[in-house]
């Protein structure tokens, strides 16, 4: 186990330097660096009981310390942290962390118990191709389940505002989705889709009308990605006005249930983002099934969507790639098309050619 946890923080902090964070990789070197010499990282996490890679063991702890800096409860960490410290080093970094795990272990160990949850907004702008398609080709209200939604935000998607270099969508609100574009824009950006229902489902989802989770659900957002954090204040607030409401769930048992009660008529979408690689593999084939069947029972007056971010290997992509692709099914008739091509967080997109 020491060799594999070692392994992954390198693994992790490979993947924080690609998508923007300095910050956070160099920590998770550290990090490593002190777990080989049996240091205070070696003490807390050696005895790790499960995967450390599927568990995400380095973003749970590098998101324990984040939580500390932004509570109040660690002033010293809080000032070396790239909010208050823009010209941080990591020579001056690591000792204030080392004395922070020092002191606060029970809280660091008690912290690692949860898993992290990004629920990362820009995802966003990577299925709203797929939506405003189903809006243009079908002129029926939607009914939206949301699978693995953790604290919910992206059931907001249609109020925010998308922005790229050479298109744009205006929202209701003031929060704004931004990324780079490759290819053309959407083909239905005027599309205005009807929503007549939203429910959503996460096996722990986080309330964030509770300060103390949202504060949670923050500290994993990378601590030198301040727009990453803005957007996430932004879309916090919106949807406290909103009012979402996320089942705590099974996915596969909530969405059998959900799609037993489905109305006669109207549009019912499923999607997610990011969501099936966690799963085991048994309860991934009973959400295939269940779609499957409700796909089979679909009607021009009641069709089903499977709308989804996912990554490539799930449907036969490249095993290494590291990329993901937005995929869109519809039935009748179960047709299924890649529109689009991105990271996990969505740093830029690459529109698909079948799109």
């Amino acid at each position: 186990m020491p060799d594999r946890i070692v392994s992954h923080f390198h693994e992790q902090a490979g993947w924080c330097r690609d998508l923007g964070s300095p910050f956070t990789a160099q920590l998770l070197i550290a990090l490593a660096r002190d777990f080989k010499a049996t240091g205070i990282t070696h003490a807390l996490v050696s005895e790790w009981s499960g995967n450390p890679r599927r568990d995400a063991l380095g973003l749970r702890l590098v998101g324990a310390l984040h939580h500390a800096a932004l509570n109040g409860s660690a002033p010293a960490l809080s000032a070396i942290y790239p909010a208050h410290n823009p010209g941080w080093t990591m020579a001056t970094v690591w000792p204030v962390v080392e004395a922070y795990l020092k002191t606060k272990g029970d809280t660091v160990r008690a912290f690692l118990q949860s898993a992290p949850q990004t629920n990362e907004t820009r995802r966003c702008i990577a299925l709203l191709p797929g939506f405003l398609d189903l809006a243009a080709r079908h002129d029926r209200p939607m009914d939206l389940l949301e699978l693995g939604a953790s604290a919910g935000l992206n059931q907001n998607w249609d109020h925010y505002a998308y922005r790229t270099a050479n298109w744009q969508r205006p929202g209701p609100s003031d929060v704004v989705i931004s990324t780079e574009w490759t290819g053309p824009a959407p083909a239905h950006l005027g599309a205005s889709p009807t929503i007549r229902s939203r429910a959503a489902c996460d096996l722990n989802p986080l309330d964030i009308t509770d300060d103390a989770e949202a504060l949670q659900l923050k500290s994993y957002v990378w601590a030198d990605q301040p727009a990453r954090l803005a957007r996430l204040d932004g879309a916090i607030a919106l949807a406290r006005k909103t009012g979402l409401k996320v089942d705590k769930a099974d996915a596969a048992d909530w969405l059998e249930t959900q799609l037993s009660q489905r109305r006669p008529e109207g549009l019912t979408v499923i999607y997610h983002s990011v969501f099936l690689i966690y799963p085991p593999p048994e309860t991934r084939e009973r959400i295939r099934a269940f779609i499957d069947t409700a796909g089979a029972a679909a009607t021009p007056e009641a069709p089903l969507a499977w709308l989804c971010f996912e990554p490539e290997p799930l449907f036969g992509g490249e095993p290494a790639s590291g990329m993901m692709r937005t995929r869109l099914q519809t039935w009748p008739g179960g047709a299924a098309r890649f529109l689009n091509q991105s990271d996990g967080h969505v740093t830029s997109v690459r529109v698909l050619a079948e799109a």
